[in-house]
């Protein structure tokens, strides 16, 4: 069990004032960074289920629960997410009719052909629609660094190519013992190959291609060849700072469910005879989704003031978030191992895009020998096997010709008491 000890003053004939102080209003102008700091993750912890428990008589602990429900999981990301639109709130509704322009109506797509093409985010107007795309799922949004490619979808079977869903990859997380041993990797051999895997940190459909499996949809075009040579083109060039190394090698990706070990968007994706998103296990349940955007931006303040320099430019190595989160538990005396174990375990699949991936990975191939993966070929297997049989659905249909872009919205998650 998980558990963070904390000393106190022992006063016999107060103990309830003393946890009740833990729920009342703090005013952080009067507490040290430190201190809000202590605080801001305590809230965090007792939101997801950790309680506080006698240690000794000197001190008390703050335990992790045994298990965490998958209800758990979807209020910690409600919270996190809708934290997020607060804080968002106005830049939305300044872009709510940008990204309404770029939706189809229902009607429409069910004529369209579905010609799905790739849209690399550079201008100010997609990155605009990507963030504020990336505000409709329950998951909260986060800014991934080091390498990074945000994408839109775009449907070229209609006048005006709209919007079928956004993707992004980026740097695949340092360790994850889980993918490091299907691959065969040694830490020696990882620090150096890691470089040529990316995960997909967003993968999701718009409406109203959402309701035709167009989740699925956007699963094959990661795995397309065009999505591969426009990595290639971005960084053909670009040399880490760390090891100078370049990293246009792209010969896997990784991706994650978002409850427990199965996946509606990943699970049963084939192409041909075999499957296109291969399980491999669960991750370990490593990771910050229980803590708050307020904890993470103290957090950062509180390294900083501290002088450590954690950088997140390209070639500084991947996952700037954690590295903020255990430098600041390290100030703090914390074991960041505990706060970050939150246990939310995922599966974890991965999208093999060479033949000889794993002999490249470990040093025994020269160059990767990649996979044939057209997106016309993996688009028409798309519409074979999952649009044709979702078209034979009436709620389905209704539901799609039913969308007006006029009535798209971003709206906060319900969150249980």
């Amino acid at each position: 069990m998980n558990t963070l000890a904390t000393s106190i003053t022992k006063k016999p004939d107060n103990q309830n004032n003393q946890l009740a102080i833990l729920h009342l209003p703090v005013s952080y102008s009067k507490t040290s960074l430190e201190e809000k700091v202590t605080l801001l993750l305590t809230q965090d912890l007792i939101r997801i289920g950790w309680r506080l428990k006698t240690h000794t008589n000197q001190s008390f602990e703050l335990a992790a629960p045994p298990i965490y429900s998958k209800e758990v999981v979807r209020q910690a990301m409600a919270y996190s997410r809708n934290e997020l639109l607060e804080q968002n709130w106005t830049w939305i509704q300044d872009h709510i009719d940008l990204a309404r322009s770029n939706l189809a109506r229902g009607s429409e797509v069910l004529k369209s052909k579905i010609i799905p093409r790739i849209e690399v985010c550079e201008t100010k107007e997609q990155n605009s629609l990507f963030r504020f795309f990336r505000y409709y799922w329950s998951s909260p949004s986060s800014d991934y660094v080091g390498r990074r490619m945000r994408l839109l979808i775009r449907d070229d079977g209609l006048e005006g190519s709209p919007i079928i869903g956004i993707a992004a990859i980026g740097s695949s997380i340092i360790h994850i013992s889980e993918r490091d041993t299907w691959i065969g990797w040694d830490i020696k051999t990882r620090t150096k190959n890691l470089i040529n895997i990316m995960d997909a940190y967003v993968v999701g459909a718009l409406p109203p291609y959402n309701e035709l499996l167009g989740g699925k949809l956007m699963a094959y075009v990661l795995a397309s060849n065009e999505l591969r040579s426009l990595y290639k083109k971005k960084y053909a060039k670009k040399v880490t700072i760390i090891k100078k190394r370049k990293g246009s090698d792209l010969v896997l990706l990784s991706t994650t469910s978002l409850y427990g070990s199965n996946s509606s968007q990943y699970g049963r994706i084939k192409f041909g005879k075999s499957l296109l998103y291969k399980p491999i296990g669960l991750t370990s349940g490593y990771g910050s989704l229980h803590i708050s955007k307020g904890t993470f931006e103290a957090m950062r303040e509180l390294v900083a003031v501290n002088g450590w320099d954690i950088s997140n430019k390209f070639g500084m190595g991947p996952n700037w978030r954690m590295r903020i989160i255990r430098s600041a538990c390290d100030i703090l005396k914390l074991d960041s191992d505990v706060i970050l174990q939150h246990s939310f375990k995922r599966g974890l699949f991965v999208v093999p895009l060479a033949t000889n991936y794993k002999s490249f990975l470990n040093d025994k191939s020269k160059k990767p020998i990649y996979r044939n993966l057209p997106l016309s070929k993996l688009t028409k297997y798309w519409q074979n096997r999952w649009l044709s049989m979702r078209k034979k659905n009436p709620e389905i249909i209704k539901k799609v010709k039913n969308f007006l872009p006029e009535n798209f919205n971003i709206e906060k998650t319900i969150i249980s008491e």
